[in-house]
């Protein structure tokens, strides 16, 4: 699926969740990768056993027309916030991510657009990517795992190495100031308690959100 919906921890095409529920808003959800610069051992892409005619796995990989096309299919009465998920890592497809959100925000500049990012889009590309979202992105959600570098490589085994901690970090600190919301996130089921309050203070001294998530077993 490249564009769906969720529910109770399971996805759906929006066709599929239209008939179940015509009218209440939701949120829609935009997949471009099947590709990860991590390799996080608790996330959905390793546990979830997915249906084919709800999978998230993309045979290949979208072009941004295409992905144009199917959100523009949608009746936007229906949708409260656009989401770029999936089950890769959307900034590893910049150019298509960038060409949607600006899509979106001039057909529809009053939907709330959001990322979901690992926050390692400077080390792939090799440069600052934050200014690129202003005004088109209204929150990034950033996955920050850990309170140390050493934790967050042995949780993610991110391809960047030790190095991924301390960019993902200045990523989010980057974006503060292209990006009206900033959140970081981790997940409870693989945090242990006092590595949640060290992320607290991580983040607060950073001025940044934290965001405590379930964790979605298979």
């Amino acid at each position: 699926m490249i564009v769906y919906t969720t529910e109770g921890g399971k996805y759906f095409p929006v066709e599929e969740s239209l008939k179940k529920d015509p009218t209440t808003p939701r949120g829609l959800y935009i997949n471009l990768t099947n590709r990860c610069n991590n390799d996080c051992p608790f996330c959905l892409r390793q546990k979830k056993n997915m249906p084919s005619e709800a999978s998230l796995w993309l045979e290949r990989e979208p072009t941004a027309d295409e992905v144009k096309r199917e959100i523009d299919a949608v009746n936007f009465k229906i949708v409260k916030e656009i989401v770029f998920c999936g089950f890769g890592e959307p900034t590893i497809r910049l150019v298509e991510l960038l060409e949607v959100l600006r899509h979106v925000k001039k057909i529809h500049p009053e939907i709330s657009t959001r990322l979901n990012t690992n926050g390692l889009g400077n080390l792939e590309h090799g440069r600052d990517i934050s200014p690129e979202f202003e005004n088109i992105l209204d929150v990034a959600s950033i996955s920050l795992n850990a309170a140390t570098a050493e934790r967050y490589l042995q949780i993610t085994r991110s391809r960047f190495g030790l190095k991924a901690y301390g960019a993902m970090l200045s990523f989010a600190e980057k974006m503060k100031s292209h990006v009206p919301k900033v959140v970081m996130t981790i997940v409870d089921h693989v945090t242990p308690p006092e590595e949640i309050i060290a992320c607290r203070k991580i983040c607060e001294e950073r001025g940044l959100t934290l965001r405590v998530r379930p964790y979605e077993s298979h």
